[in-house]
């Protein structure tokens, strides 16, 4: 089964052909240019702007359950697809944005494994990874987890500071 790689967008280049992917899913303010990866159709290439912001604020744009709710859309429709070949959850820096988008997307993707299993391992594999708990506050709810999302989220705390993080996949097979 495929994976879900995470990566910001000065890594997207490189991820997207490392790795064949088929979908992308770019996490990003709305204003910044992305080129879509020549290995992703154009309706294979999600892109939701909004800002890294947890509370609305006077000139940015919160993520909404617009956004949510497309994203895991999305998500769907890759499983569905059943290419063989990765997706790539990427914002600019690899650490928010994307690491919510992934965390999301595995759990609407496996609604059995409890989000508090999840975020460990997205802890283990991905030191940085600092979720926006308002995407995983909105998904929480959409998914009907009862805060469990968002208390998995909460647990792991804030990752390790960095400018950009570092690549990774979670692959779903590892997952029940």
């Amino acid at each position: 089964m495929p994976a879900i790689h995470v990566c910001s967008l000065a890594r997207l280049p490189s991820v997207a052909a490392y790795t064949g992917a088929s979908h992308v899913a770019t996490l990003i303010n709305a204003a910044t240019p992305v080129p879509r990866p020549h290995t992703v159709e154009p309706d294979n290439h999600l892109f939701l702007g909004f800002n890294d912001i947890t509370e609305p604020m006077d000139g940015l744009v919160p993520p909404g359950l617009e956004h949510v709710e497309a994203l895991i859309a999305f998500a769907h429709r890759w499983q569905a697809a059943d290419t063989g070949r990765p997706m790539i959850v990427h914002c600019f820096a690899g650490i928010s944005r994307s690491t919510a988008g992934a965390f999301i997307v595995m759990n609407a993707l496996k609604p059995s494994v409890e989000p508090a299993a999840l975020a460990q391992h997205l802890r283990r594999i991905a030191p940085s990874a600092t979720p926006n708990i308002r995407l995983v506050r909105l998904a929480d709810g959409l998914l009907k987890r009862e805060g469990r999302m968002v208390d998995a989220i909460t647990a792991i705390g804030r990752g390790r500071d960095a400018f950009e993080g570092e690549p990774f996949a979670l692959k779903l097979a590892e997952h029940g």
